[in-house]
């Protein structure tokens, strides 16, 4: 008893899941949500095969969702598997990027012949050098009329009995092989075998007269370009044709976890880059459809207008954008309550069940809490299990999701840094510039917070310099700017991130990136910006203050 004779209440023990549904599979097995975005992945004959998401949007759940519903025609491969860090570390690659050399054809070779290989692996099982031997007799027994595909599978038959090691030791032999290659080429081709030999893969190409660098970035992309083998370009049709034949064979290949941490940025888009232009080849094929999924920020900074041959509007028309609705958020969560009640003998029809009642005064308690996400699942299940851990027997008051909103509200802050450090290192020194004001920011004020951001790389530990100094390069090479060139870049990244939110003066509402994601893109429209504002799910996080008066 306490001493005001009242019973304490029982925390419940009821909540909606892990945050990251692929990490939790019972939820994912008895409680996924079946999303318009899922049934666009599943479609057989629907062309989206980037699924483009922020992190928390349910992109590696549906991936996993696929595999469950689709157990024995899915191929997972895993970019850690596949040696690609050892291949960006080699000194070669350096050097001949140094020489500014092309390293696409054969990123793009390396995972055609991933692609390709993987799929045999799959649907012939295999597994060990018999298997494999098996399985070449059968295929030219069915290609003995067909000189062309005949010698299209002389390029599998060079890996002899290697072919069914894992992919990582394969990868590794095709670049080694490539290696050799450019090392031959200088010791015997180039009228400068001693300067080269001892140069190549340890010095940068830089040291070289200009006449020298072109005659050497030739020759050597030369042999890049070679990597295009025919034979492997021919394996394509042999795939679509004799190995993937029928419906019956229809494999999905999923790629995910492009944006972990394992190779420097420039080589990582480079390689991301070129998977695509594989993909796009590998579209060829009726019965195969390769899924590659890809934060948004990842995406962005692909540079597809430089590096792709004009391929960017296929691209993005082949991308699919990950968004979900209040409705569909609401349908998730109420899965989910089912599944965890039934755990604990409740029944539940709705999500709705275990709030509180809509009124005048506090209006719907469901869209009050979306309001405060992103509109993503993670958001929305990290506030009711939060709210929950507190709550009496899984009902939820006001008091119970207010009492939640603080501790969500911080949690929230930190994973947008956590989304976004890698590209924007210490951004969260911004956001907390932020904390303790009041809200809305008048255009002036809101200038002054963007100042003390443009001042942070004058401390020399703050690790975000380059970028910063990036966003606001315009301010210091163009003196006589406007407003939108100075602050514009720093501006829309904000936005498009979702930390701000910005009023125009012909509108009633703050626009945020979830409702109009093109908003900040258009130089008119920050031109019109009357006022600022810090985005709901961020609010309390920073301690920020709301002047009813001016709302």
């Amino acid at each position: 008893m306490s001493r005001s004779g009242a019973r304490p209440r029982r925390r419940s023990n009821l909540n909606l899941g892990a945050e990251q549904a692929e990490a939790d599979k019972q939820f994912l097995r008895t409680a996924f949500y079946e999303s318009d975005d899922y049934a666009t992945i599943s479609d057989k004959d629907d062309h989206h095969c980037f699924v483009i998401a922020r992190t928390g949007s349910g992109k590696s759940a549906a991936l996993q969702q696929l595999e469950e519903d689709f157990p024995e025609h899915v191929v997972r491969i895993m970019p850690e598997d596949l040696s690609l860090q050892y291949i960006t570390n080699l000194r070669v690659m350096h050097y001949l990027d140094s020489l500014d050399v092309t390293l696409d054809p054969l990123f793009i070779a390396l995972w055609k012949h991933v692609l390709v290989v993987e799929l045999i692996r799959h649907r012939y099982k295999v597994d060990s050098p018999i298997a494999k031997a098996n399985f070449m007799s059968n295929l030219r027994e069915k290609m003995r009329k067909d000189p062309g595909k005949r010698a299209a599978l002389d390029y599998l038959e060079q890996f002899q009995d290697r072919f069914w090691i894992d992919a990582d030791q394969r990868v590794k032999e095709v670049t080694e092989k490539f290696e050799e290659s450019i090392n031959r080429e200088a010791k015997g081709k180039i009228g400068l075998s001693g300067q080269v030999d001892a140069t190549i893969g340890s010095t940068s190409g830089d040291m070289f007269s200009s006449e020298v660098r072109t005659e050497l970035a030739d020759r050597f992309q030369k042999i890049v370009n070679e990597t295009q083998m025919a034979r492997l370009n021919q394996m394509i049709k042999v795939l679509d044709e004799d190995i993937l034949e029928s419906r019956q064979n229809f494999t999905y290949v999923v790629i995910d976890d492009l944006d972990r941490d394992w190779v420097d940025e420039k080589l990582t888009n480079a390689l991301v880059r070129c998977l695509f232009r594989a993909v796009l080849d590998l579209q060829r094929v009726n019965n195969l459809k390769v899924i590659v999924a890809l934060r948004t920020n990842i995406f962005e900074h692909l540079d597809f207008g430089r590096r792709s041959g004009g391929q960017e509007e296929k691209f993005r028309s082949l991308a699919l954008r990950m968004r979900w609705t209040s409705g569909e958020l609401e349908e998730l969560v109420t899965e989910r309550l089912r599944a965890a009640a039934s755990k604990h003998g409740l029944v539940f029809n709705s999500i709705r069940d275990i709030l509180p009642r809509t009124n005048r005064t506090r209006g719907d308690a469901l869209g009050y809490m979306l309001q405060r996400t992103l509109m993503r699942p993670r958001d929305i299940i990290a506030f009711f299990n939060e709210a929950l851990s507190n709550s009496s027997g899984g009902q939820l008051s006001w008091e119970d999701i207010r009492a939640a909103e603080e501790p969500y509200s911080r949690e929230r802050v930190l994973a947008l840094r956590d989304e976004w450090k890698t590209s924007y290192p210490e951004i969260d020194k911004v956001f907390h510039l932020f904390e303790g004001v009041t809200l809305p920011l008048s255009h002036a004020a809101f200038t002054r917070i963007l100042d003390d951001a443009i001042t942070l790389p004058g401390d020399p530990d703050f690790a975000g310099a380059e970028w910063v100094q990036r966003l606001t390069a315009k301010m210091w090479s163009n003196p006589s700017g406007t407003w939108t060139d100075w602050y514009g870049p720093l501006v829309s990244l904000l936005y498009n991130i979702g930390f701000i939110g910005c009023m125009t003066g012909s509108r009633t509402e703050f626009q945020y990136v979830q409702t109009s994601p093109d908003f900040a893109d258009r130089t008119r429209n920050l031109e019109s910006i009357t006022e600022f504002g810090i985005h709901p799910a961020f609010q309390m996080g920073l301690d920020v203050r709301i002047d009813n008066s001016r709302r």
